[in-house]
C-alpha cells in the first residue's frame, strides 16, 4: 500500500505555528504546505516543500475579494497539480477553499480548530465543520459548539 499523500495549509501567523507543530507527523508522509506568501514564510522553502497563496488580510474588503478568488483558483490548481488524498488545515480563510476542493474530489478533511479558541468558534471552522472528515478542538469546552468533534488536546 502506498504512502497517502498530505497536503497541510494555513494561514501566516498562529495557523501556521500550529500547523508546523505537526512535523513530527507529517514528515513521515509524502506531503507539501500551502500558506500565504510574506517574508516570514518566504525561509519555509528551505526547509520544507511549499507553495504559496497571495496574502490576504481582511482589513481590505474589496482588495481581499479579488485576493480570495484569486487564491481559490490557485489553491485549485495547486490541488490538480499534487493530488493529495488527505487535506490537514488549522485553518484560516486561506484554507476553507481547499477543503471544499478536497471533498469534490472525495479526498479526506481534517481540521483542527484553533488553539486559541476555547468557548467560540472561528469563522474557517464552522465552514469547514459541515464538509470535515475530522475536525479536532484543542479545548474540551469546544465540543458543545462542535458536537461530533475529537478532543485532541493541545498540539503546542
Amino acid at each position: 500500500m502506498t504512502q497517502p499523500k498530505l497536503l497541510l495549509i494555513s494561514s501566516v501567523g498562529g495557523h501556521l505555528t500550529q500547523l508546523l507543530q505537526l512535523e513530527p507527523l507529517f514528515k513521515n508522509y509524502h506531503y507539501h504546505i500551502v500558506t500565504e506568501k510574506c517574508a516570514v514564510t518566504m525561509e519555509l522553502k528551505d526547509k520544507y516543500p511549499v507553495s504559496m497563496l497571495v496574502y490576504g488580510a481582511r482589513n481590505y474588503l474589496f482588495r481581499y475579494i479579488f485576493k480570495f478568488i484569486f487564491n481559490t483558483l490557485k489553491a485549485f490548481c495547486i490541488f490538480l497539480r499534487r493530488r493529495p488524498d488527505v487535506i490537514i488545515t488549522t485553518g484560516a480563510h486561506t484554507a476553507v477553499p481547499m477543503c471544499y476542493i478536497a471533498k469534490l474530489f472525495r479526498k479526506k478533511v481534517i481540521f483542527i480548530e484553533s488553539f486559541a479558541k476555547t468557548d467560540t468558534p472561528t469563522l474557517s471552522g464552522r465552514l469547514v465543520y459541515p464538509v470535515a472528515d475530522l475536525f479536532i478542538v484543542q479545548w474540551k469546552s469546544m465540543q458543545k459548539i462542535y458536537p461530533n468533534s475529537v478532543y485532541g488536546g493541545s498540539i503546542y
